[in-house]
């Protein structure tokens, strides 16, 4: 009985799109501009990393085939182009209208987003003083600090102290369509940090605002951090996923990191939670080893976008995709006859553009297994065929969008 494993990489974007420039992202390209920087020998940090991006195991299973796809003739530099690829390879662009975590995810699963997210203006105070208002009221508040677009790890060493001192949590928001709020988990305590996320949540449902993110951390002045114990609170998918009909049909959906968040616990069997790429990707061959048949096993590594894309840094996560590379053999060995894997992305941020924010990107598709047949799948059209092809190979009605590439 076949199996399906999704591998989302998040944020790793294969070039910009043809509407690019709606979003200002011209030019973006996170695994292209990555690859240059090393060449060129500015990624080279003693005792980290040196020397060309050296990916030969996601080379093998078509990376730079994928890249070439959404650039023709340009193949990236420091991957062998002469590497004999294991895999379906090739690389979609994205129906949906935003390129945020939420609706890249849905439109994955079969559910593109055509409606437009709200979003806060980046122009202090970013909150409208109505909602603002009624959330320190409703949740029993002195008061709000930050109310502005920000860096998470930024605004907590900014307004960590006088937030311990006020009990005022942080909110902010970025260019996604997001209420975050931060607040210290011991001083003012991680289930009050949720309760008052959820309250949050209600609030904004009137705002179209994809999520309310739970941000919390811990430390001392001049020395906080975030610790693993995030929470988002999502708007549900628009209409039944790839994931619901697998459930629904007496399959399984193991979502490990922030997936099950993503998707509001639709469609979701089993979670398992994890801190950091690493312990993530164990996870996921943890789970592999073990998942019954007709059963999705989906993992987001969400240090390439949370702790390197967003925060620019390069080096950072040139080292991260050389260490997830490392890691590919081992899952490979857990895969038996009828799986199939996909690596794919849910958006770009590529970490040499301007800002902190997502970049509008092709993202990688490519299916891998005993059964799968190597070779190109082209440009798709909607990451849809991500889903469409899943439906296909756990023998699913076939979803609303999306063509099957197997």
């Amino acid at each position: 009985m076949p199996r399906a494993f999704i591998i989302m990489l998040d944020s790793f974007g294969l070039g910009a799109t043809p509407d690019a420039e709606q979003y200002g992202d011209v030019g973006a390209n996170t695994l292209r501009h990555i690859a240059e920087y090393c060449k060129q020998g500015k990624a080279d940090q003693p005792n980290t990393r040196s020397g060309p991006l050296h990916l030969p195991h996601f080379t093998r299973l078509g990376l730079n085939g994928a890249a070439i796809t959404s650039s023709p003739n340009t193949p990236i530099p420091g991957l062998d182009d002469s590497i004999i690829i294991q895999a379906a390879y090739g690389c979609a662009k994205e129906m949906s209208l935003g390129k945020d975590t939420q609706s890249g995810h849905f439109e994955m699963a079969g559910v593109p987003v055509l409606f437009e997210w709200g979003y806060f203006p980046p122009a202090y105070p970013s909150f409208p003083k109505e909602l603002i208002d009624a959330f320190i009221v409703r949740a029993q508040l002195p008061g709000v600090l930050g109310n502005k677009h920000a860096s998470g790890t930024v605004i907590i060493n900014e307004l960590g102290e006088e937030h311990q001192q006020t009990g005022k949590p942080i909110v902010y928001t970025s260019a996604d369509s997001v209420f975050q709020i931060a607040a210290h988990e011991e001083t003012f305590g991680l289930q009050h940090l949720y309760t008052i996320c959820e309250i949050a949540r209600e609030l904004v449902d009137p705002y179209n605002i994809g999520r309310v993110i739970a941000r919390p951390f811990l430390g001392t002045p001049g020395h906080y951090y975030r610790t693993a114990h995030r929470c988002d609170y999502a708007t549900p998918p628009p209409a039944p996923t790839l994931l619901d009909d697998l459930v629904q049909h007496g399959g399984e959906v193991i979502a490990i990191g922030k997936v099950a968040d993503i998707y509001a616990h639709r469609g979701i069997t089993k979670t398992i939670k994890a801190d950091g790429n690493k312990a993530l990707f164990a996870a996921f061959i943890g789970q592999a080893q073990h998942a019954p048949n007709r059963s999705i096993t989906f993992v987001n590594l969400v240090d390439f976008d949370m702790v390197y894309g967003h925060r620019r840094d390069v080096v950072g996560y040139a080292k991260a995709l050389e260490d997830f590379d490392t890691w590919l053999p081992q899952f490979e060995k857990v895969l038996r006859a009828g799986d199939m894997a996909i690596i794919t992305a849910d958006h770009g941020c590529d970490p040499t553009w301007s800002g902190s924010d997502h970049t509008r990107e092709y993202v990688p598709v490519i299916a891998f297994g005993p059964s799968i047949q190597p070779g190109p799948i082209g440009v798709r059209e909607t990451f849809a065929d991500i889903g469409q092809s899943i439906a296909k190979h756990l023998g699913l009605p076939v979803l609303k969008y999306g063509k099957a590439f197997i």
